[in-house]
């Protein structure tokens, strides 16, 4: 079967252009990786496989991708949506069915965030499935707009001067997660996905319809700012790059020159 012809326009360069070079800057793909890609339904992951794949076709050098999906059992949530759509792409999908809504509902404690124990649970599958393939890396969608709202979340809230890695080794020590759409934004990701009707499902958490608030502010406050700075988000992709040690206060890192 032949892959999804994605609409190769100005946006589809734009993006393509974006992972390659996040690809070169952090090398986060080498000849003979096995990369499991995790599809989740949305938007980003979608936009990820196909890109990786469009890049993969025309590389000078051999990677393989294997789509995983993990199915955490949320009553609603049609993976078999997102399985034909990936067959009918060309892909191999994984679904990979879990007993992850029923552990949360029975240790969740009162009060504590749904989306945390989720994301948690679901990393793990993630793990166990690109070890049980053979895969020494693990691609994610996480795009320019999370390491930024990530950033701002950690200084505003948790007062650390920390964001993301587009590649981080797991503390297991055998599988690298990587991130290629660093430098893509999310509203290029809506409008891509939106051009190549992508097969797009919901995750049918109970709480998918309630807006995590601290996420939300941070949304509102760069999208506030971008009215009178609107490079404003590439600067501060910029300035997670650009550190200087010497001018902050972690005591660990001062020394007196």
């Amino acid at each position: 079967m032949q892959v999804m012809e994605l609409i190769q326009n100005k946006l589809y360069k734009k993006i393509k252009n974006s992972v390659g070079r996040a690809i070169a800057d952090y090398d986060l793909i080498q000849d003979g990786d096995r990369i499991a890609v995790g599809v989740s339904g949305g938007k980003d992951s979608y936009a990820l496989l196909y890109i990786l794949e469009e890049l993969r076709r025309r590389a000078p050098i051999s990677y393989e991708l294997i789509p995983i999906t993990v199915d955490a059992g949320y009553p609603g949530f049609r993976s078999d949506i997102i399985e034909a759509s990936l067959k009918g792409n060309g892909f191999a999908p994984h679904i990979e069915k879990t007993s992850h809504y029923q552990i949360i509902a029975e240790k969740r404690r009162e009060g504590s965030s749904y989306c945390s124990i989720c994301a948690r649970l679901k990393r793990g599958s993630l793990y166990a499935f690109a070890r049980d393939k053979g895969c020494n890396k693990l691609a994610l969608g996480h795009h320019l707009d999370d390491f930024i709202e990530t950033l701002l979340l950690n200084q505003f809230f948790v007062g650390s001067l920390k964001a993301m890695a587009p590649a981080m080794l797991a503390d297991s020590g055998d599988i690298t997660v990587i991130r290629p759409l660093v430098y893509v934004e999310e509203r290029e990701l809506i409008e891509f996905s939106q051009e190549n009707g992508f097969s797009v499902v919901s995750c049918s958490c109970p709480v998918s319809d309630l807006p995590d608030l601290q996420r939300k502010k941070m949304k509102e406050l760069l999208t506030e700012l971008e009215k009178s700075i609107p490079h404003i988000k590439r600067s501060l992709l910029r300035a997670m790059g650009n550190v200087q040690p010497r001018h902050l206060l972690d005591k660990s890192l001062y020394r007196k020159f």
